[in-house]
Order: C-alpha cells, then structure tokens, then sequence
C-alpha cells in the first residue's frame, strides 16, 4: 500500500522517505551550496553549542505543497534529527505573503546546511501546486467544474515528474499523463492516442482508432481529431464509426493553423481569431455532433491552454468537457526563503527578516528516518 493512502486514511501524519527515495548524496553535500557546508564547518568548531530558529516564507497568495518532503528529508538527513524541533504548515494549506511556512529549531550545524534544498522544494512543489490550482479554479468559472488533465511530460526533465504530480495533485488534478506522475498518491496515468499513432495510420484517424480500440477495449474511447486540421470532419467520421463506443474526441489544434472547417466557410471569419482551438471551432464541433445524434460524445482540448485562456473560455460558454494542460503548469514562479531568527532563545535576524509567529503551524513529531 502507497503511503498516499495510509496517510489518508490517518494512519500516518505525513509521507516519508518511502515515498521520496531521495538521492543519498544529500548527505554528503552535493546538493548544498558551498557557503552552507563552509559555515557548518566553521560553526562546529567555533560555536558548537548554538541553538538557532530557521524561518521559512514566501511572498505570494498560494497553495503550499513539499512540506511532508522537506521534513522526510530533515529527517533523513539532519544530524540527530531526533533532537530538532519543527513546526510546519500542511501540503494544501492555503498561504498568505510572508506567512510563516516552517520552523526548524537546533544547533546550526544539524540542519543548515539543507537550507536552500529546502527552499528549493517548497518553491517547486508550491508553484506547481499553484498553478494548478489557479487553472482548475479556472475550469469551474461558468458553474460547472471541468477536469484537468496534467500533461506536463514534454515541458521539463523527466526527473521532475514524480514530485510535479504530486504537486498538480495537490492544486486538484487526478489525471496526468504519465505513470510517473502517479507515484506519490497512488493512480496510474491516463491518455489514448499522439499524432504519431494517427501518422502511422497514413493521416486515418478512423483506422488508427480502430485499432487503439483492439489493443485496448477496456480503455475509454477518445480520439485525436485535429491530425488533418479538419476537426469536424474527423469527428464526425469516428463517431458515425463507433457509435456509443466513442467517449470523446480531443483537439489540439496548433496556433499557427486555421482549421478547414473556417476555410468552407469563410464567411464566419473577420470577427475573431481562428488560429488553433478556438471557441467558434468548439461551438461549431458540437454543434455537429448533437445533429447526428452524438451528444454523449465529450470535447477534450489542449495545446496552449492557460489560466487566462481557460478562464475566457468558461466566461463565454464554451462546451468544452475537460482541458489538457502542460507547460503553465511547471512555471516556477513563487521563491521560499529560509532565514534564521533566533539564536540560544534571543532574536537575531537579517534586518527585514524577524520572527513572523503563526499560530497556525503545528508541531512535528519525530517518528523516526524512513529508508
């Protein structure tokens, strides 16, 4: 059982090193910055017994994620981590700017040299969480919530998948693309056909179709529509093929192409931009599909889709059933920054940077490192 659902379930209070299988050679420094490994250095031989609070924070209205990471990895490889005393908001918990996410309390020497690890996966984990949030909020502008699918396998290095939906997780996606971006909380991922499929079909959408169908019967049937540029056209053929067995069909139209179904009727154009997935493509799609009958069949778009743009399309009504969304999602735009705050129970800070209490972090117990 994934620890996703033990914690779930209650029986834990946050995931651990099971989950995370960090990268042992943070205990050796090789992900610290020099300065940091320089001062526990110097701070062990001239100043072994400190006791120092480290503060974490960050400037944006956001939705946190990283913090059961961040303590998986104190706890894993901080000195005496039994001796630490942490106190930490919740991954989902929304935060305010310059709200106190974390405290970490101790000698120096245990633990700084984790600092800017630590910042950055609150910055990565809490910025994607984020976005994520911010487009599903998005999604759900006319009334109706409509799904979110994170397809962000294409936009950074495949390294970062696990953590990144985990994080999409958490700002409220529970479709993505790849079985890595499962990982952490427990599902499988989800998705039907590329162009390549269609391309190797010689441009039958039909043909490839069939047989995604064949090797796949079980799977809910989607079709790509957009490989010829002729959205409707290919919709149409596919649905008058499968019947109820097709489930939706998914558009992503490039923004550099006019779909040919604005070239036979160019007296709809002037008044709007045509390029890519539009909203007069999709109304004019299902408009199609309900006069033959196929009103079960779903719209599914993506290519390019952001908060902004979800969000008009929603203001105006667009039928459409689900987004796919890939690269804003993985803009990292929301920087934490760790400062220490009191040292031997005094206050002592970076001018700007004194203690911000929050009654609202709660105590971390310490259960022991997780391998």
């Amino acid at each position: 059982m994934k620890e996703i659902a033990l914690k779930l379930n209650g029986e834990i209070s946050r995931l651990t090193n099971k989950t995370f299988k960090f990268d042992e050679r943070v205990a050796e420094g090789w992900f610290s910055a020099v300065y940091f490994l320089k001062t526990r250095d110097i701070v062990e031989n001239h100043l072994p017994d400190n006791k120092v609070t480290m503060q974490f924070f960050q400037k944006d209205h956001a939705v946190l994620c990283g913090t059961d990471e961040v303590i998986a990895l104190i706890h894993t490889f901080a000195e005496h981590p039994e001796d630490l005393e942490i106190h930490s908001l919740k991954d989902g918990d929304k935060i305010s700017p310059y709200e106190t996410v974390l405290t970490v309390t101790g000698p120096y020497q245990y633990f700084g040299f984790l600092e800017g690890i630590i910042d950055g996966i609150l910055a990565r984990r809490t910025s994607v969480a984020t976005n994520v949030y911010n487009v599903v909020k998005a999604a759900r502008s006319s009334g109706k919530q409509k799904p979110i699918i994170f397809m962000g396998d294409r936009d950074d290095h495949f390294t970062q998948q696990s953590g990144d939906g985990y994080s999409a997780f958490i700002g409220g996606s529970t479709a993505q693309a790849t079985h890595a971006m499962n990982e952490w909380w427990g599902k499988e991922g989800m998705g039907t056909m590329p162009h390549a499929l269609i391309q190797m079909f010689k441009g039958d959408v039909v043909a490839a179709t069939k047989a995604y169908h064949q090797q796949f019967p079980d799977d809910q049937l989607m079709a790509l529509v957009d490989y010829n540029n002729d959205v409707i056209t290919d919709s149409l053929k596919v649905a008058r093929e499968f019947g109820d067995e097709l489930k939706g069909v998914r558009l992503d139209t490039s923004r550099n192409l006019v779909d040919k179904y604005f070239l036979r009727n160019q007296h709809l154009m002037g008044t709007f931009d045509p390029r890519g997935v539009n909203p007069e493509l999709i109304f004019a799609l299902r408009r199609a599909l309900d006069q033959e009958g196929f009103k079960h069949v779903k719209i599914v778009v993506s290519g390019g889709f952001t908060k902004e743009r979800i969000r008009a399309f929603e203001e105006k009504k667009v039928p459409v059933d689900m987004y796919g969304v890939g690269g804003s999602l993985l803009k990292i735009g929301i920087g934490f920054t760790g400062d220490n705050v009191f040292i031997d129970g005094e206050p002592e800070a970076k001018e700007g940077r004194r203690y911000k209490h929050n009654p609202r972090l709660e105590y971390v117990e310490y259960t022991g490192a997780e391998e």
